[in-house]
């Protein structure tokens, strides 16, 4: 168990990155942060800041010997860069396999099926010409993603006929990929889910996601969904987990069909954006948890206090007037000096009414 006081290290500079090191201040731990960009948000919430590039190993290493233990904001971190951490002596956690399953859709996707959480179909592309032949087998309309990358709607097109394979292959960069089956979902939903280094397991109840041109705009919980289906995504959640030995919280999102089928979309080994509603609607909120199962310590209840709407606040809407907040809302700001089309600036949560169910 690490003791409040110590240092914690978080991988990544961003949104992420500034409410862990405000839960871990919270919790009475310092924070280091290593990120390439100067003036980061998480940077200026944090006590000391390196910058410099994921694979600079020298200046990984001196990062590492300040702290007690290392964690990340995003799963796009080289999994040289944790390996260089872990060479240190320096316990570090999501650890460097959930990291590299994540970031290869094909793995991820091979990785999910073979612990029985299936996956839309799906057929690994490595040329525009594998596109008509993968078309076929996946049901004659898919979506190609890029393999590595893609985040919010990014390295993603359509595939609706055979003659539109080398636009779409243009369309992501000719980079390799996944064509997944179009699947005529009914709701999108998430599990957020944490596990300590002792396998202690707890997840929170799934919100309903909602996306506009590819990103998330918000996350409704309760999901309306029914019992059985929440109680089996918080299974599968709890399962993929527990086959990572994993540490920390993570998300793994599903698309729900009609009958209550679910398919597993895609993981991330982190806090997630559809947990921003956690520290205002629950007993413990996804940022504290995931530096108590870092750190060793008991995870925190999660249940649901509140019903809750949380509504990203996205380029221009990010520029608010806090007076403007009804009593019922909490405003996050991210510390983005630059509002841009399609850049996260902050959320907000709205506590919709006390928990009845």
């Amino acid at each position: 168990m690490i003791a409040p006081g110590r240092t914690i290290g978080i991988l990544g500079g961003g949104q992420l990155g500034r409410m862990l090191a405000s839960a871990a201040n919270q919790l009475g731990f310092d924070v280091h942060i290593f990120c390439p960009e100067t003036d980061s948000p998480a940077s200026r919430a944090a006590r000391k800041a390196w910058t410099a590039d994921y694979l600079d190993a020298d200046a990984l290493r001196d990062f590492a010997k300040s702290c007690d233990v290392v964690t990340l904001e995003f799963e796009n971190i080289p999994v040289e860069a944790t390996d260089i951490i872990t060479a240190c002596g320096v316990p570090l956690h999501p650890g460097p396999k959930a990291l590299a399953i994540s970031q290869d859709r094909a793995e991820e996707k091979a990785f999910l099926n073979g612990i029985g959480i299936p996956t839309a179909p799906y057929e690994v592309i490595e040329s525009a010409s594998d596109i008509p032949r993968a078309l076929d087998r996946v049901g004659g309309t898919g979506v190609l993603k890029t393999r590595r990358d893609g985040y919010d709607g990014k390295g993603q097109a359509w595939v609706r006929a055979p003659g539109e394979a080398e636009a779409a292959w243009s369309a992501i960069g000719e980079a390799p990929a996944v064509l997944e089956a179009a699947i005529p979902f009914e709701c999108e939903i998430s599990v957020i889910v944490a596990r300590s280094s002792k396998g202690e397991t707890l997840s929170w109840a799934p919100p309903r996601n909602v996306h506009e041109d590819g990103i998330l705009a918000r996350s409704v919980a309760p999901s309306g969904l029914s019992k059985a289906v929440e109680t089996e995504a918080r299974e599968k959640a709890m399962k993929l987990v527990g086959a990572l030995d994993y540490v920390g919280v993570l998300a793994l999102e599903f698309f729900v069909l009609s009958d209550g089928t679910l398919l597993a979309n895609e993981f991330a080994p982190r806090v997630h954006n559809s947990g921003h509603w956690t520290p205002e609607a629950c007993q413990t909120g996804q940022f504290e948890q995931h530096i108590r199962a870092i750190c060793g310590w008991p995870l925190g209840d999660t249940r649901r206090l509140y019903d809750a709407d949380m509504r990203n606040l996205i380029g221009d809407a990010g520029i608010v007037d806090p007076a403007q907040l009804n009593a019922d809302e909490t405003l996050t700001l991210y510390g983005k000096r630059d509002a841009r089309p399609g850049r996260k600036m902050g959320h907000i949560t709205r506590r919709v009414a006390p928990r009845k169910d």
